[in-house]
């Protein structure tokens, strides 16, 4: 499959960027990752604009739309029947091997590769390592994803697919790849972005669809909820059936009554609109 690298589309061993590249050396970019469905992009309108909100925060350019999305058309025109990953990468580009930028300009990369649907339910474990709400990336989807790769695997060891993290206040913040909703006492809450969680599509899109609703949430509250579900672009509105605490596990009867409702209500709005 071609992969579009600044403005060229390359076969994939021909597909690279330089080894002084920014995004490789020190994590100084933005990405976007895109659902494809039938060869058509899921939200692509604001992903872009998110793409160009985490930008903003790093500092970098702001990416040129218009050839964001020519790539992205470009990438997903070879898609075939079935669901598709597509990933925006967008970097500091070539620089010094250290945190100051170079001048050479961003560098762009769009790929996409076959995704299997996620199943309808899945478990997630609380990692003891907290968002950093203050921090200068709180809310940004940058490239710097070692944090994330830690604690996933943290949750790998648990038989998990998520690892669940708080904020610095010990507040409910976000997965590491995706958002957290609970329902408690028939409310659907999800955390505010002050925690430091990123603003998800598939967040954004269940809020003005449904009646969740946010707000500030002990970490604790996994103890408590009726129901717990998470929401990413693979994701779509996931179940969890249990919570793993290192030191306890709790069981959820899953999907929940409430779960499955928004679950049928995202699914019809999205297959409805692919650019919502």
């Amino acid at each position: 499959m071609l992969t579009w690298v600044d403005g060229e589309l390359l076969d994939e061993a021909d597909a690279k960027v330089s080894a002084f590249d920014h995004g490789l050396t020190v994590g100084d970019g933005v990405f976007e990752t895109v659902k494809v469905v039938g060869g058509v992009p899921f939200a692509l309108g604001r992903h872009l604009a998110r793409l160009g909100r985490s930008a903003a925060g790093l500092g970098l350019p702001a990416p040129d739309e218009s050839t964001v999305t020519k790539a992205c058309a470009a990438v997903a025109a070879q898609a075939g029947q079935g669901m598709y990953r597509l990933r925006i990468t967008y970097t500091g580009g070539f620089g010094p091997l250290g945190s100051q930028r170079g001048d050479a300009g961003p560098t762009l990369v769009v790929a996409m590769a076959a995704a299997a649907p996620m199943p309808p339910v899945t478990t997630v474990a609380v990692v003891p390592w907290p968002r950093n709400e203050r921090g200068a990336l709180a809310g940004l989807k940058t490239t710097s994803y070692a944090e994330n790769v830690v604690a996933l695997a943290r949750a790998a060891q648990v038989g998990a697919t998520e690892a669940i993290c708080a904020d610095t206040r010990g507040r409910l913040c976000e997965g590491t790849g995706s958002n957290v909703f609970v329902v408690v006492d028939g409310q659907v809450l999800t955390p505010p972005t002050s925690t430091g969680c990123l603003a998800g599509v598939t967040r954004d899109l269940v809020l003005e669809w449904t009646d969740a609703e946010e707000a500030e949430l002990d970490l604790e509250v996994l103890d408590r909820a009726e129901e717990i579900f998470l929401t990413s672009t693979t994701r779509d509105v996931q179940a969890v059936s249990a919570v793993d605490w290192g030191s306890r596990r709790r069981e959820l009867a899953a999907p929940g009554p409430v779960t499955a409702r928004l679950a049928t209500v995202f699914a019809e709005r999205s297959a409805a609109d692919p650019e919502p």
